[in-house]
């Protein structure tokens, strides 16, 4: 990815109060030549159904690494959705990121047995179809920042991909994308204050922009004033690491090299062994202390952001969330927003780690029962019942 592609989003001034996400100075249109890219698992609801929770979260969160690597750790912007990822790429690293997403498509089906599409669009077509892309850089830690998105083009181009448009194919049988860093490794993470909510507020086609961020802001102040850490699922100090490492089997699929799928557990295993061997004298090495990483886990969870709507994993009484209902339901009424919740009593992680010795470590947050992903089945019900000739006036 050329210099300057990489300045684009470098150069957006990072903000550090979230709830300044719906601050439009924030945002910097993409450049038109940039192309958009979505993915997701089919039948993702069946699979959840199923109880494979983590399986979705790890696919999902797969095209992110495997772009990630391809453009060997550029910076580029991107947001996970529990079972999918939409990011933004210049039109120079098209071959590679179409390259891993095949790859990524190819790998879910054969070694996880999931059904992932992926598809690239235009900016440029985006815009003429009457939708946006401005992209904003929320900083969540000293070292790291996430994209948000606004503007309506990510979901207009996850509506094109499910229509079958701007496909990219899967790749030849036996491909393997670069997963590099995609890990699993922590606990799910109970919830200490009640109930995990996961929560999707989209804002009705034509409400008022103003109304809209009135609502984000209440829904985010309710939490606020209920919680410290903005609602964080996170313990302060960080997940538990546990042994033997949970989902073994999918770290194993994702990871490349160290012989067959038995030398990889192998190495994965005793990695892992020697890591909670450290923490548990309370050991550190010259360049990692477990302690330490684990408060920087805690700091780099993406447990809130918003991509064209606004998107939380938060920790809440049941009483706060009976709140967040009536606000919501209350600008539903009003035309204002559409929205989608799901309780349940933990939140699971998913990890992208280039490096266990930076601080830049990626750590993608889900509910543990289903998260966005049911959310959104709750989100996708009120969208048709918004826009059937029924619900007009």
């Amino acid at each position: 990815m050329s210099d300057s592609a990489a300045d684009f989003y470098a150069a957006i001034p990072p903000f550090d109060r979230f709830d300044d996400v719906v601050d439009e100075a924030r945002y910097r249109a993409a450049p038109e030549d940039w192309l958009i890219g979505v993915s997701d698992v089919v039948n993702s609801t069946g699979a959840i159904a199923d109880g494979r929770y983590k399986a979705v979260n790890v696919v999902g969160a797969s095209t992110i690494a495997a772009v990630f690597n391809a453009l060997d750790g550029a910076s580029f912007p991107f947001v996970f959705g529990g079972d999918g990822a939409a990011f933004a790429i210049p039109a120079s690293a098209r071959e590679k990121a179409e390259r891993a997403l095949a790859a990524a498509r190819r790998w879910a089906g054969e070694e996880v047995g999931l059904s992932l599409r992926a598809a690239l669009v235009p900016v440029v077509d985006i815009e003429r179809a009457g939708q946006t892309v401005s992209v904003a850089r929320f900083k969540v830690s000293p070292d790291l920042s996430y994209a948000m998105f606004a503007g309506g083009g990510i979901a207009w181009a996850e509506a094109e991909m499910k229509a079958g448009r701007y496909e990219v194919a899967p790749a030849p049988p036996g491909t393997k994308p670069d997963l590099t860093g995609l890990s699993c490794r922590f606990m799910p993470i109970g919830a200490r204050r009640g109930e995990v909510l996961s929560l999707l507020a989209r804002p009705r086609p034509g409400a008022s922009r103003e109304a809209f961020k009135t609502l984000v802001r209440q829904v985010l102040d309710i939490i606020a004033q209920a919680s410290e850490r903005g609602g964080s699922p996170m313990p302060e100090d960080g997940p538990r690491f546990v042994w033997p490492p949970r989902n073994l089997g999918l770290e194993t699929r994702a990871m490349s090299g160290h012989g067959g799928r038995a030398g990889r557990a192998a190495f994965i295993l005793l990695q892992h062994l020697f890591l909670n061997a450290l923490h548990a004298v309370g050991a550190k090495l010259p360049r990692f202390d477990p302690k330490a990483y684990r408060r920087e886990v805690t700091m780099n969870t993406d447990f809130r952001k918003f991509g064209d709507g606004l998107m939380l994993t938060v920790d809440c009484a049941p009483d706060v969330i009976v709140r967040l209902e009536e606000v919501l339901e209350r600008a539903g009424a009003e035309g204002i927003a559409d929205h989608g919740l799901h309780r349940q009593d933990a939140a699971l992680m998913t990890c992208f780690v280039p490096s266990p010795f930076a601080h830049d470590h990626m750590h993608f947050v889900d509910g543990a029962a289903g998260g966005y992903a049911k959310a959104a089945e709750m989100l996708k019900r009120q969208l048709s019942s918004s826009r059937s000739p029924s619900s007009s006036p």
